[in-house]
């Protein structure tokens, strides 16, 4: 088995779930007593946060190459980034630590793709909604139509995003506002929407709408198991 280089901690809440998930999905497929060999490392979530609030994309970037040379000094094989956003510099943390990446957006395409899906909302910070590094890698690479909300709609995603669920904040309110707001994108067209962000998973899940909804903490976790096992 390969050993998983995870780097966590955006935020703390979500990454426990992607441990939970990579391990849960080794002792489905192996049995009996078999959990994942990882190295998690664990960055301080406010000193991201701050840095992507003023664009300081540069020193954000440092920072996930400084965490890939961690787990990779501990010795992981590959390297999984645990949280949409930060996959703004996946190409940037593969460079520099020679570890391959693997890479959240293209484990939940592929997923996509088998169930026979062209149109898809994006739900996820407003980095994620609205620059190209990940809504125009599933355009352009994976051949996906991308809907994301209004502008209007694309901040409430968003705060909700930081002001709640990365303190571990579930309201109800802020449920039936995101519900809404997937359905408005299925009335628009969205076969299926993304839940772009490893966090939206924490307050919605698929028995809540009647749209097919794609989680990417559980996509990318049991694609980063599945790799440990095969080796590849």
């Amino acid at each position: 088995m390969q050993t998983i280089g995870m780097i966590g901690g955006m935020s703390w809440q979500s990454t426990a779930d992607y441990y939970r998930i990579i391990n849960e999905r080794v002792q489905e497929r192996l049995g009996g007593l078999h959990s994942a060999q990882a190295i998690l490392y664990s960055v301080d979530f406010a000193e991201v946060e701050e840095l992507q609030q003023h664009g300081r994309w540069a020193q954000a970037a440092a920072l996930m190459v400084e965490a890939g040379q961690r787990v990779k000094a501990g010795g992981a094989d590959f390297i999984v980034i645990c949280t949409n956003t930060m996959h703004r510099m996946a190409d940037e943390v593969e460079r520099q630590t020679a570890l391959p990446v693997l890479h959240i957006a293209d484990a939940t395409a592929r997923v996509i793709a088998q169930a026979g899906i062209g149109v898809v909302g994006l739900l996820g910070t407003r980095y994620t909604m609205e620059q190209g590094f990940y809504r125009g890698r599933l355009e352009t690479l994976h051949k996906l139509r991308v809907l994301v909300p209004d502008e209007d709609d694309r901040r409430i995603v968003h705060d909700v995003i930081y002001d709640e669920l990365c303190l571990g904040v579930t309201r109800e309110e802020s449920r039936r506002r995101y519900l809404d707001i997937i359905d408005g994108l299925a009335r628009r067209g969205a076969e299926a929407v993304i839940l772009g962000c490893t966090e939206i998973g924490l307050l919605v899940d698929p028995g809540q709408t009647d749209a097919l909804l794609f989680d990417t903490t559980r996509i990318h976790a049991e694609a980063a198991a599945d790799r440990a096992i095969e080796g590849r």
